[in-house]
């Protein structure tokens, strides 16, 4: 089981990373996996998506990451001794400091893997005046159906700790009102993080979320958008037939 998590992260790696796609380039992004209830594997800092390898995937133990989150008085040297420390394999890369909000999320019900871009085109929307709108309306069904019936926002916060710790109260305030975890967060000026059950459904949300940048700066240019009903969003994402199509896509 291990193993195939691991080849299967790193394909979704692959994937996300492709070069075609313009959602990462260089070192940007991370990826990961929940392999058991202790542990997860996740992009080692400063690796390509693209060219990830199975030397780039280290395993972290989620316990001294996720007790990180209750602290706010921890330096930037101390984040980072605690990031090496929580390596099963202390002779393993290091992980991304973007692994605690990888612990944080893997520890939610039914979340097996993540993935975070930083995509061209719904950056273009998260470094505009409009990216809570963007987060929070749907303009298309298959949006619903793969990204859930609205994102997490998360206003621009600094890198790290920080950060992980804002996703979790925002993730916390959305599964208040929705009761489950979300398929989509959107983080200002920075990037999108799609997650799921299944790989499947992690390339879901991220392309759709894509799709759905594109057609919303392209309604922006003809006078729009014009956006789906809360009434509408509702019953999209609530039909048995739609139900039933997000199981056979895996999602």
């Amino acid at each position: 089981m291990t193993s195939d998590k691991r080849a299967t992260l790193i394909s979704l790696s692959h994937e996300l990373g492709a070069e075609h796609r313009d959602l990462a380039i260089l070192g940007e992004g991370n990826t990961s996996a929940k392999l058991s209830d202790e542990t997860f594997i996740v992009k080692a800092s400063g690796s390509s998506l693209g060219t990830l390898c199975e030397s780039d995937v280290v395993e972290c133990r989620f316990a001294p990451l996720l007790a990180m989150l209750d602290r706010d008085d921890l330096t930037d040297q101390q984040i980072e001794d605690e990031l090496f420390a929580s390596r099963v394999d202390q002779n393993a890369k290091k992980p991304s400091v973007e692994a605690l909000f990888h612990a944080y999320l893997l520890s939610l019900p039914a979340v097996e893997f993540i993935g975070h871009t930083h995509s061209i085109t719904v950056n273009q929307i998260l470094c505009s005046p409009r990216a809570r709108e963007f987060a929070t309306r749907k303009l298309f069904p298959d949006e619903i159906v793969c990204c859930g019936p609205a994102a997490v926002f998360v206003p621009y916060t600094d890198p790290g700790l920080r950060l992980s710790q804002i996703i979790r109260s925002e993730t916390q305030r959305y599964m208040d009102q929705f009761g489950k975890a979300p398929r989509l967060i959107l983080l200002e000026n920075h990037g999108l993080i799609t997650l799921g059950a299944s790989a499947e459904a992690v390339k879901a949300a991220m392309f759709m979320a894509k799709k759905a940048a594109e057609i919303f700066i392209g309604a922006a240019i003809l006078g729009g958008p014009n956006f789906l009903s809360p009434e509408n969003v509702n019953r999209i994402a609530n039909r048995i037939d739609e139900h039933y199509r997000q199981r056979a896509l895996k999602l």
